[in-house]
C-alpha cells in the first residue's frame, strides 16, 4: 500500500494559554491548543480539514522548506505528520454500497450460518491493505 503520510513544517506559537500552530505551506490553517501534546494532534487534524475538498480528495502540496528567520521570538518549527489513512479512519464513516458476486453454494452456506457480508467483507479488505 502507498505510504500516505506526509510531514509539513509547522509553527508552534506559544501562547499565556497554550499554543497556536500555523502553516507555512497551507496558507490561513491555524488551529490551537492548552498543551503541546494536544498542539501536535490537533494540527494533524487541521491539515486534514484544511486540504480535503468537497468531493472528499486531499490537494496535499509537497512540504517545502522554510528558513527560521520567519519565527518570532519564542516560536519554534516543528514537522507534524499527516497520516491521511489514520484521518479518514476518524472522520470518514460515510457508508458505501458496494455490489458483489459471489458463487451461489457460497452465499447460501454463508447466509445458513449468519454471516454478516458487509462486516466480512471490511475486516477482509483492511487485512488485505495491511491496515488491522
Amino acid at each position: 500500500m502507498k505510504n500516505n503520510i506526509y510531514y509539513y513544517p509547522a509553527i508552534f506559537t506559544p501562547e499565556d494559554t497554550g499554543y497556536t500552530v500555523s502553516f507555512p505551506d497551507f496558507p490561513g490553517c491555524y488551529t490551537q491548543a492548552d498543551t503541546l501534546e494536544e498542539a501536535y494532534q490537533y494540527a494533524a487534524d487541521a491539515i486534514g480539514l484544511y486540504a480535503q475538498n468537497e468531493k472528499g480528495d486531499f490537494d496535499l502540496p509537497d512540504a517545502t522548506f522554510h528558513d527560521v528567520d520567519i519565527l518570532e521570538s519564542g516560536e519554534f518549527f516543528a514537522l507534524v505528520a499527516f497520516n491521511k489513512t489514520e484521518y479518514l479512519k476518524r472522520n470518514s464513516t460515510k457508508a458505501v454500497k458496494k455490489t458483489l458476486t459471489i458463487p451461489s453454494w457460497l452465499n447460501e452456506l454463508a447466509e445458513k450460518e449468519k454471516i454478516n457480508f458487509s462486516n466480512t467483507l471490511q475486516i477482509a479488505l483492511m487485512e488485505k491493505l495491511n491496515l488491522s
